[in-house]
């Protein structure tokens, strides 16, 4: 049996990075409270480390990711986990917020370069009829990241100081880079590359500049409260900040049930998945924050709100993919830099609720807002109505399609 013909020990090497990309994103919304109380800056302010990384992602990533495409994959992928693991154990070693922000930009940059082009080692590593199932395979490390990598790095916040979860990130940096060079081949170089001006041009689509506004709308809401889901739990729910571990896994799971239900209700009916996930999570929002002062229904509400979000990434992906097949790869690396302009809006909103009169318990319901706008946008959008099914008319659609709906599930994330 060919090496190509089965899902080869490289790509789970690949989902390993994966993890600690995401873990490195997310952990923050586990370990706020204590990085605030640490560098006696406010939550807001301690947001901020939010918004820092996701811009980095927003900016840096598609810049990076175009001078890089010149050189080696293996040896990018292996200078990237390089500058990702320097990123946290500065983030490990400094008691300066001013200095845990400029870590989190130096980590938030490798994101988006490791992602796309580890996305192209993944493919490569099997035969094509298994190209979209290991791109799926190495991103469903950032659906893992949510669901056991930011409880376990809450949990060693809490237990050993938040610097531990980040030496801890780093450690996973360093074991990831080792594998991947001693592991993974030397990777031979494409054909000529299209050129810039003619993957711009796919911008001219203006079904595609909406479908990347509907993803930067409809996800704000997500990192609004989950960036912010410790002060909410804590303050307003009454858990402890031991009890965050466990709560977040639960909240993880939603995101696990919601990435997989957002994948089926898009294969069957795309215009109605964009339409039915935007509003689930409004509602889901809006009952957190009704809830929130009782321990177990907002526990079971977030439940929900996390299935309701996850459940948006595939049908958002899909449709930048569906207008986007004129420059396929750029189309979707400028939706995760939507999903990440999203994240840095979210911190900033988030931050700004947290501090100010309103407080905690407000967040729920200012983390409804750009999305019921992002609905009413969709509606607009989408009033032609009837069925929309996903085409599946060759092998790279099909491989396009499993990197749309995996990216961020986060998952992207």
């Amino acid at each position: 049996m060919s090496l190509k013909s089965k899902m080869p020990f490289q790509v789970w090497l690949l989902t390993l990075s994966a993890f600690a990309i995401g873990m490195a994103e997310f952990v923050i919304a586990g370990v706020l409270p204590q990085v605030a109380d640490s560098l006696r800056v406010t939550e807001g302010q301690a947001g901020g480390l939010i918004t820092a990384y996701a811009l980095a992602i927003v900016i840096g990533g598609p810049i990076l990711t175009l001078w890089l495409a010149r050189f080696e994959k293996r040896a990018v992928l292996i200078g990237l986990m390089a500058l990702f693991i320097a990123g946290n154990l500065i983030a490990a070693f400094t008691s300066s917020y001013s200095v845990l922000l400029v870590s989190r930009v130096i980590a938030g940059l490798t994101q988006g370069p490791f992602f796309g082009i580890g996305a192209v080692v993944a493919m490569k590593l099997v035969s094509d009829k298994l190209a979209g199932q290991a791109v799926g395979q190495m991103f469903a490390g950032l659906t893992l990241a949510n669901v056991l990598g930011v409880p376990a790095g809450t949990w060693i916040g809490n237990t050993f100081g938040w610097n531990m979860t980040f030496l801890f990130i780093s450690a996973l940096g360093l074991l990831t880079a080792v594998t991947i060079a001693a592991f993974v081949p030397v990777q031979g170089r494409d054909g000529a590359a299209p050129s810039i001006r003619g993957q711009l041009g796919a911008f001219r689509d203006r079904n595609l500049l909406a479908s990347l506004a509907i993803t930067a709308l409809g996800w704000v809401g997500f990192m609004t409260f989950y960036g912010y889901f410790a002060p909410v739990a804590e303050r307003v729910a009454g858990f402890s900040a031991s009890d965050l571990t466990w709560v977040l896994v639960i909240v993880g799971l939603g995101l696990l049930v919601g990435n997989t239900l957002g994948g089926w209700t898009a294969d069957a009916n795309l215009r109605l998945s964009l339409i039915l996930w935007p509003a689930a999570m409004i509602v889901s929002l809006i009952v957190v924050g009704l809830v929130a002062p009782f321990k177990w229904p907002f526990l079971a509400a977030a439940f929900v709100f996390g299935a309701a979000s996850f459940a948006n990434v595939p049908p958002m992906q899909m449709r930048v993919m569906k207008y986007g097949t004129a420059a396929p790869e750029l189309a979707a690396t400028a939706n995760i830099s939507a999903f990440n302009l999203a994240n840095a809006l979210g911190g900033m909103i988030g931050g700004a609720v947290v501090d100010s009169a309103f407080g905690a318990s407000a967040i729920p319901y200012a983390a409804a807002i750009l999305p019921l706008a992002a609905l009413i946008f969709i509606l607009t959008q989408e009033r032609g109505g009837g069925f929309v099914p996903v085409e599946r008319t060759s092998h790279r659609t099909a491989s396009l399609k499993s990197l749309g709906a995996e990216q961020l599930s986060p998952l992207s994330c």
